[in-house]
């Protein structure tokens, strides 16, 4: 592992390249720390710390903590997640985008574009609803947040943040372009890692104040090793399905009759149903706590994170979009013909309809797998938190994507690695790592 760590420093593009990412990093770190004007810091911060719950609390969780601040980076990168998501969507049931995801690289160009736009788009509408929302807050000690409200403090937030999202998809774009790993990953990586330290900080903190015991901070870390051992896993696990080509004769030469497989992962959507479903939940939640109405805060507080409700509609809501994204992104029918067009076929099963349907029932149960491991890691956190008081958050999607941007980073390194025919961090062929995708 050490050798192939040092390895990297001896191969100048792959060097060049992590250097690449690591300085396009920085920048966006040290655009977190850049406040957009006429807001006051300090009433917005103690806003956030009762927040942790709500919708806000998870958009400065993919933020990484440029909401709380309000800095020009303050709708983070999920306005290009979204509107690539609803792309990916939208392709599955219209006609134009599904023909340009079949042509290829020039489809995927426009896709991409049409993917810019509605980041533009989306930034817009969340812009001018933060700006708005924000005037109307007011501290826990009564000061309010916005120092100068109107429509100039509006068109300056709008303004500020679409540039601020615009520029870290930009960002984004050049690091996967020419540097290391996927750039919009690493981003979110970033934000969530950075908070690592505070985490760390405060454990020490309680540990030296006693009010947790050295055998609870023990059991954590063994903790932490099984988890990450058990996503790395999972996330790397396919079920295999094998394909047989028939041997094809063109001219004097004979084609075909290798035997090959078929990879279906077993989270082939990835941490996309935790996100949707955290959105969807703490949605009406985050409008119910401004709602001062006796009934409203009682819905408001049965669907907060740690009440049995909330995990409940948590799982249920995972299970459900498990199912969807699977579907919608991955097409057996046209898995199956094509199979059918190059001359393959799965031993035992009959071309066509057969195959489509063997695959379907195949996916399907490796995604109710996969829905129940996703569901476990996302209601960790909740019960180390409500059970054992852990003072940090561990586990749930911020997890599933640290690790998952982990291994296609480091399998992207590996690649460079072995084809300038140095040895991987890992030496044997069954140690390769292999990316998410």
């Amino acid at each position: 592992m050490i050798a192939g760590f040092a390895n990297i420093f001896r191969i100048p593009e792959l060097k060049r390249r992590i250097l690449f990412s690591l300085g396009l990093l920085i920048v966006y770190r040290i655009g977190v720390q850049i406040p957009v004007p006429g807001v006051d810091s300090s009433a917005l911060a103690s806003i956030f710390a009762a927040a942790k719950g709500t919708l806000l609390g998870l958009v400065d969780m993919f933020s990484g903590g440029a909401l709380e601040r309000l800095s020009v980076f303050a709708l983070g990168i999920m306005p290009y997640i979204s509107s690539s998501i609803i792309l990916q969507l939208l392709t599955a049931v219209v006609p134009h985008l599904e023909q340009l995801k079949k042509e290829g690289e020039q489809g995927r160009k426009k896709i991409t574009q049409y993917t810019r736009y509605g980041t533009v788009v989306l930034s817009i509408i969340q812009g001018f609803g933060i700006a708005v929302g924000l005037e109307t807050m007011t501290a826990p000690g009564g000061a309010a947040v916005v120092l100068h409200p109107g429509w100039s403090f509006r068109l300056l937030t709008v303004i500020t943040l679409t540039a601020g999202t615009a520029f870290i998809m930009w960002l984004g774009e050049q690091i996967t372009e020419r540097g290391i790993g996927n750039g919009i990953s690493l981003i979110i990586f970033s934000g969530i890692v950075c908070r690592m330290p505070v985490a760390i900080g405060q454990t020490f903190q309680l540990l030296s104040t006693g009010e947790i015991g050295i055998f609870l901070v023990i059991t954590l870390l063994a903790l932490m090793v099984v988890v990450v051992g058990v996503i790395i896993f999972v996330e790397q696990g396919q079920r295999r399905i094998p394909v047989q080509y028939a041997k094809r004769v063109v001219g004097r030469r004979m084609y075909g009759g290798q035997s090959t497989h078929l990879p279906l992962k077993i989270n082939s959507s990835g941490v996309i149903p935790p996100i949707f479903a955290s959105s969807i939940i703490m949605f009406p939640a985050t409008i119910a706590s401004f709602i001062k109405i006796p009934w409203v805060q009682t819905i408001s507080d049965a669907i907060r994170p740690g009440q049995l409700f909330y995990e409940l509609l948590f799982v249920g809501f995972i299970f459900f979009f498990c199912y969807f994204y699977t579907a919608v992104t991955f097409n057996p029918t046209d898995v199956a013909d094509n199979m059918k067009k190059a001359g393959g076929f799965i031993p035992g099963i009959r071309p066509g309809r057969r195959t489509a349907e063997y695959i379907d029932k195949v996916l399907s149960r490796i995604t109710l797998g996969g829905a129940f491991y996703v569901s476990a890691i996302c209601v960790l956190p909740s019960i180390l938190i409500s059970h054992f008081n852990v003072p940090f958050y561990f586990g749930g999607t911020a997890l599933l994507i640290v690790v998952g941007v982990a291994i296609d980073t480091i399998s992207q390194i590996e690649s460079h690695m072995l084809t300038r025919h140095y040895e991987g961090f890992l030496k044997g062929g069954a140690g390769r790592v292999r990316g998410r995708s």
